[in-house]
């Protein structure tokens, strides 16, 4: 496969970027992602891509329960924070605004387009991330908005290198 045409593809796509919530086991848990879609309509169902270097992963494992604040072209600050600082190293949800929400979910105030899902499977296929199949039970948006793209939000250092992802066995056999 040509790697450039597909980092181009993905690229020229230009992702809507939101902010991925959760708590569990008294522990509260987001992260910034970009890889996120409606993947059925009846029944409804909402997909989330996590990166297995996150701590958001680590607790969302034993969750059942997440929010996926969606973000606009007004919260590039939320997304700097998200993205960029670690919750193994800081609480960001000292730094924000939260409201509770179903099962404990923290939700940003700072936030209002929103869905809050409960997770009806994990998909480990090896890769660098699991997708979360979810059920919307909650959806709150006051309009319309102009999503914050992956392009607004390139220049930003992510909390985990990439070299701390866990690279898929047909990756890591092709480099033995």
């Amino acid at each position: 496969m040509d790697r450039d045409a597909f980092d181009r593809i993905m690229a020229s796509l230009d992702a809507p970027m939101a902010v991925v919530t959760t708590a569990s086991g008294g522990e509260r848990a987001g992260c910034l992602v970009g890889f996120h879609a409606q993947s059925s309509i009846d029944p409804g169902r909402y997909c989330v891509w996590l990166s297995k270097a996150n701590h958001t992963y680590r607790v969302g494992l034993l969750a059942t329960h997440y929010a996926v604040h969606l973000l606009t072209d007004a919260d590039r600050a939320v997304a700097e924070l998200f993205g960029t600082r670690s919750g193994d190293d800081v609480d960001k949800f000292s730094l924000v605004d939260t409201e509770p929400g179903p099962e404990g979910v923290p939700l940003l105030a700072a936030c209002p387009h929103r869905l809050v899902v409960r997770r009806t499977v994990l998909v480990d296929e090896g890769g660098d991330h699991v997708c979360l199949v979810t059920e919307p039970i909650v959806a709150a948006s006051p309009g319309r908005f102009t999503p914050l793209r992956l392009s607004d939000v390139a220049d930003l250092d992510p909390g985990h290198e990439v070299e701390e992802r866990p690279r898929p066995a047909t990756e890591r056999a092709a480099r033995r």
